[in-house]
């Protein structure tokens, strides 16, 4: 064959290949809108990601995800987000939107970090390994925050990881006026669960009930709730959580293995508005989001809950590290439910709905 004719043949070969793929992805994003569209309760930003890895930033050049998010009083929204870099170590970053879509404010450097919780210092330096630590690829530091504020104070917990063996719940606290201001004066962080015991998913309820903390631990077998009067006590060991845990019984729904609870619980007028994490038997391997409502005079009691997702991951950010969408904020601003999350543990998305649209949907239990 001579040269011009292996040339062309290439030349056909490659075009081949490349019209194929067009067509794939073609069907992808059909497939996508139509399993959006039957599937998702919540509209997603049409210019997700809202925030995105920053490779002149080096403490966050890798990826930046999973957002706790507060409102002040005048409604603009603040987001602090987990930050990865080639070091492999998860700190928080900080950002601003009055919109609550377009995030123009972001500092260029971690507000929070806590890089080694039980005081190690590796003497070598270990990258990013989604194998070997594939929620999210980080080896250790602050992960995940969920952010409440309970009077004139901002409270955030996140999950305190210095790999396999110990991922504790910790928790940070700020003057609210000081946090809104960006002068980070962050109190001592706080181990609020017990040594020995690996947990990922506590949140504060964003209220005191009957003058306490309430911290809801666990959402399977069933909703448990601690109330303590100082989180000190936590930290201390003068109080301590127990979580329940038994084997996980396959549901019969959508959610047949619930993950966890996502942001901190929602007050509304029917109830307090609880998402969570769940996995399908049906559609393995990939996080879908859920909501139930919880009682206000019983949050231990489950009124109502979704009876279908309201958010699965379709699209090519929420798949960089495939199916995963994975909320830690949740504000309600304007009568519209605001949902920030991580998107295949790379992205910062935000999606809404009118939260009317969401209670109703969900179905009395």
């Amino acid at each position: 064959m001579s040269l011009l004719a292996t040339i062309i043949v290439v030349i056909i070969f490659n075009t081949i290949v490349a019209v194929a793929a067009l067509m794939l992805f073609d069907m992808y994003k059909q497939s996508a809108k139509k399993s959006t569209k039957k599937q998702n309760s919540v509209e997603r930003h049409h210019k997700n990601p809202v925030l995105a890895p920053h490779p002149d930033h080096p403490w966050e050049s890798y990826s930046t995800f999973n957002p706790g998010a507060v409102l002040d009083d005048d409604e603009q929204v603040h987001l602090l987000y987990r930050a990865m870099g080639d070091d492999g170590v998860s700190r928080m970053g900080y950002s601003k939107s009055e919109d609550g879509f377009h995030f123009g404010e972001k500092i260029g450097y971690p507000v929070f970090s806590m890089q080694s919780p039980r005081k190690m210092h590796p003497t070598i330096i270990r990258r990013p390994d989604p194998v070997m630590y594939p929620s999210g690829g980080s080896w250790g530091g602050c992960e995940d925050p969920r952010i409440v504020r309970i009077g004139d104070t901002i409270y955030v917990t996140f999950n305190a990881f210095d790999g396999w063996d110990f991922i504790r719940m910790g928790c940070v606290s700020i003057n609210a006026k000081d946090f809104f201001e960006k002068k980070w004066n962050w109190s001592q962080p706080m181990l609020i669960s017990p040594p020995g015991e690996l947990h990922k998913n506590w949140v504060l309820f964003p209220e005191k009930i009957n003058g306490k903390f309430a911290i809801l631990h666990s959402i399977y077998p069933e909703i448990s709730i601690e109330y303590v009067n100082r989180l000190e006590d936590l930290a201390s060991g003068v109080q301590v959580i127990k979580s329940p845990w038994k084997d996980r019984i396959p549901r019969d729904s959508w959610d047949t293995w619930l993950r966890g609870a996502g942001p901190p619980p929602l007050r509304t007028e029917r109830g307090w508005l609880v998402l969570y994490h769940a996995m399908d038997a049906s559609d393995p391997n990939r996080y879908k989001l859920g909501a139930f409502l919880l009682d206000f005079h019983d949050p231990t009691k489950i009124l109502a809950r979704a009876p279908e997702p309201l958010l699965v991951p379709d699209m090519w950010y929420e798949n960089a590290e495939p199916g995963i969408v994975y909320v830690c904020g949740a504000l309600i601003k304007k009568d519209t439910l605001f949902i920030y999350y991580g998107g295949g543990n790379k992205y910062v998305c935000v999606a809404t709905a009118p939260l009317d649209h969401i209670l109703n949907k969900l179905v009395a239990v």
